[in-house]
């Protein structure tokens, strides 16, 4: 069977829509950039002044909806059929799973998302106090922990449901939400979702690339002993997309499943040599002290909009972080589903929160730690970094700064470049995918569409960084992602009606198993 006949066709009703929204954006971005960003930030403006509650309810409900799935009735159903192994072993799946959903942004925010709060501190804390200090230390822990892993977690069940319980022939996140939606008009309206989810998708990988070429072309400048410029920058992009093209292309398994092997293998070096090198200690003793701020004040944070002081602390970080997971749902939603065939829904809720937690905390914890370290003690003014090089500068020269400086500031940035290649070959391949028609779950979506997104998503890239503003960059994400808040209620009330139709009688003490399944594609 050649591969004509093996790859499906396109469905020009969620590609075409879904490529003239993505131009008529990056077009004004490229030819107009100043005029074109201050759109998107009165947007970003409008939309957190307005829904900045919802996204933190939003988010509560969903690591509430997660707990019910994983420790209620339903939490032994397998995702497969009887006996069935699961397809990707439990190192390959956390790889995949880690460095797809989050990738080398650790490092882009690892070393200088402290900073930015010692600065300006939540809680109306004093700017450069001990608490201060603590605090910056805990939050990035909270905008990368139980929340967003659990925002993760929630559309991969009925997503992976979909595809190996109810054995749909299709690989659409719109199709998993038919249990929610009525008979009449479902075909427009999943058409509708799909695109919208795309453009979601879109807007939170460019904000990815939009700060992960800056870091990449700071890191090599520095190393290379060269001025930072936008020539540097559009060399990175062009070598990412050609890699992330070439790994796309080659597809799931022979290209994302090895560049996570390797990239896991790398993160776990990094962590561990910046504990030996560095401060470990001081790193571990603030560590544990974040952990306790984050439990005891989970709520009140998780909560917070500052609604009298209105400082702006909630908009420009914790509303921002949690409007980036959700942009990002559909594609890990999709992703996850793919790759958990076998597991039960317990085993995926948890495996997706735990491991998620473990890998982003480890991460965080020993970056930012080490930053603080540097500006408490005097040892580097990563503060003065900050304000006059801005944020890539930071990762540079903190990194620089470990023993072995040069030879340090090389595998990170290698570790970067792999990281980001990851994490947007696995969007262009579920852009790909949700932008194919027909596509079964043993299916790849046809090679030039998948190499069309990649495409796309440097095009996107291009223009934000022609706007030369990191406010721009991350107001992307949030414009994107308000219209996949009602998609997850819409997943949630299928994956429930679901679970209620097959399994009415359930036996709770042993892996569950769909006696007769079968396809109910809307």
């Amino acid at each position: 069977m050649n591969n004509q006949q093996e790859e499906p066709k396109v469905d020009f009703q969620v590609f075409s829509p879904a490529v003239v929204v993505v131009l008529l954006v990056t077009l004004p971005l490229m030819i107009f950039p100043q005029p074109a960003a201050q759109i998107i930030l009165s947007a970003r403006a409008f939309i957190m002044d307005h829904f900045m509650w919802l996204y933190l309810i939003a988010g509560l409900s969903a690591l509430a909806f997660c707990i019910w799935l994983a420790f209620g009735r339903y939490g032994n159903v397998k995702l497969g059929k009887v006996n069935e192994e699961p397809e990707y072993s439990n190192i390959h799946w956390i790889a995949m799973m880690f460095t797809a959903a989050i990738g080398a942004s650790v490092i882009a925010w690892g070393f200088a998302e402290p900073i930015f709060y010692i600065q300006n501190p939540p809680l109306n804390l004093i700017p450069l106090s001990d608490e201060a200090f603590e605090w910056a230390h805990m939050y990035p822990l909270l905008h990368w922990g139980i929340v967003p892993w659990a925002i993760y977690a929630l559309p991969a069940v009925p997503i992976a449901y979909m595809l190996y319980v109810r054995e749909y022939p299709v690989l659409r996140i719109s199709s998993a939400c038919d249990g929610a939606l009525p008979q009449k008009g479902r075909g427009q309206v999943k058409t509708t979702i799909d695109i919208l989810i795309v453009l979601a998708i879109v807007g939170g990988v460019a904000t990815t690339l939009g700060l992960g070429v800056p870091l990449v072309s700071a890191m090599l400048a520095t190393l290379l002993g060269l001025e930072d410029s936008m020539m540097i920058k559009m060399g990175v992009l062009i070598f990412w997309t050609l890699l992330f093209g070439t790994s796309v292309y080659k597809g799931l398994k022979a290209g994302i499943k090895i560049l996570a092997d390797i990239n896991i293998a790398l993160a776990i070096l990094a962590i561990l040599f910046v504990l030996v090198a560095g401060p470990g200690i001081f790193i571990l003793d603030l560590t544990v002290n974040s952990f306790g701020i984050m439990f005891n004040n989970f709520l009140r944070t998780a909560t917070w909009t500052d609604p009298i002081g209105e400082g702006g602390f909630p908009e420009a970080w914790t509303g921002f972080y949690w409007a980036w997971w959700f942009a990002y749902t559909g594609m890990v939603g999709l992703f996850f589903g793919r790759i958990s065939r076998g597991r039960t829904i317990r085993q995926l809720v948890l495996g997706v929160i735990t491991w998620g937690c473990i890998g982003t905390w480890l991460f965080l914890a020993v970056m930012g730690g080490y930053s603080l370290y540097l500006e408490n003690t005097g040892s580097l003014s990563v503060t003065e970094i900050l304000n006059t090089q801005g944020l890539s500068f930071v990762n540079a020269l903190v990194i620089k700064s470990l023993p072995f400086g040069n030879v340090t500031l090389f595998v990170f940035t290698v570790l970067s470049i792999i990281f980001y290649a990851t994490t947007i070959d696995s969007s262009a391949y579920v852009i790909s995918s949700i932008c194919a028609k027909d596509l079964a779950n043993t299916q790849e979506p046809r090679r030039w569409n998948r190499i069309a997104w990649a495409v796309l998503l440097a095009l996107i890239t291009a223009g934000l960084l022609q706007a030369d503003s990191l406010q721009t960059v991350l107001a992307m994400t949030v414009v994107s992602s308000l219209p996949m808040i009602p998609i997850l209620v819409l997943l949630c009330i299928s994956t429930r009606k679901w679970l209620r139709e097959d399994f009415p009688h359930l036996n709770t003490s042993k892996e569950i198993v769909k006696p007769t399944a079968k396809s109910t594609v809307g």
